[in-house]
């Protein structure tokens, strides 16, 4: 009789502890380290976090988001940027002009591979930050984010 009356009830939302938050915005910060071992699962797994908790816990939510959107533009902007520098010199070199910009492209390269680096660095600083208690905000991308989930 009482596992009926258990089952027929709604479920109640979980609600998350201080521990919980710190330890689920730590991970939504380390979560770029799974872009050194994919290339691309970082932003999913800070995207599922997000997910999970956007109704459980604000302070989670936050981390995840930033963490999601920072990785976004700097993993894969970075990536991009240098993409779409060879395929400039690709295309070019059939006139000969691109041959001359593959030192430039060697250069640009290495410039721009230590974007995903320093995204890689800048988690690994918030995960610290927010483990030890603290509130952490990415450069330009963590107002931004609290103002979207605050509504301002």
């Amino acid at each position: 009789m009482t596992n009926e009356t258990n089952l027929s009830t709604p479920l109640q939302p979980v609600q998350t502890g201080p521990g919980d938050e710190r330890t689920w915005s730590l991970l939504a910060h380390l979560s770029v380290l799974l872009n050194l071992v994919t290339g691309f699962a970082g932003p999913i797994a800070a995207l599922v976090i997000y997910l999970v908790y956007k109704d459980r816990s604000r302070t989670v939510a936050y981390h995840a988001l930033q963490s999601m959107i920072f990785q976004l533009i700097w993993w894969y902007g970075g990536g991009l940027l240098i993409g779409l520098m060879w395929a400039i010199v690709g295309a070019l070199s059939a006139i000969l002009i691109g041959v001359i910009l593959i030192p430039f492209a060697i250069i640009f390269t290495l410039v721009f591979a230590c974007l995903p680096l320093g995204a890689v660095v800048y988690g690994i600083i918030g995960a610290v930050q927010v483990s030890q208690g603290g509130d952490f905000k990415y450069w330009l991308v963590g107002d931004w984010v609290r103002g979207t989930l605050t509504g301002l």
